[in-house]
């Protein structure tokens, strides 16, 4: 998707900083996941599927994608607090939803925690559904 003032784009290392400083703003990290370990972690794997919104020369927004070729994976979906609300997570979805689907992913599951409900409903309008099932994990690297 572009526009004058809009370009969703591949990420870029240049970007690293600002990606960061975007999901630090959006209570996105973790003391247990370290952000930059995330990134070349992407990068090793389907590294254009880690996409950015670049408005007037800055990052104003980010979603990771991911595929095994079972389902389809969403993490890192962000959109700068002071332009939430007007269309950029729909935009960054809709561009998500359209690498996976061309790479013949069926489902896509993502994560939500349970008390963030404004999150929640967001994705409700896009159309996702609450799986009724318990997310696992383990860790096999420390960050």
């Amino acid at each position: 998707m572009t526009s004058p003032a809009l370009q969703i784009r591949p990420f870029r290392p240049t970007d690293e900083a600002a990606v960061i400083a975007l999901w630090q703003a959006c209570d996105l990290v973790r003391p247990w996941n370290d952000p930059a370990k995330d990134i070349r972690r992407k990068l090793r794997v389907n590294p254009e599927w880690l996409l950015v919104a670049e408005r007037s020369g800055r990052i104003a927004g980010t979603v990771m994608a991911g595929y095994e070729g079972h389902r389809g994976w969403i993490n890192y979906l962000a959109v700068d607090p002071r332009a939430q609300r007007g269309g950029l997570g729909r935009a960054l979805m809709a561009e998500a939803e359209r690498l996976l689907g061309a790479a013949g992913c069926a489902k896509i599951n993502l994560q939500v925690r349970t008390g963030n409900t404004g999150v929640i409903a967001f994705y409700g309008k896009l159309g996702y559904r609450v799986d009724h099932c318990v997310s696992l994990g383990k860790r096999l690297e420390n960050d």
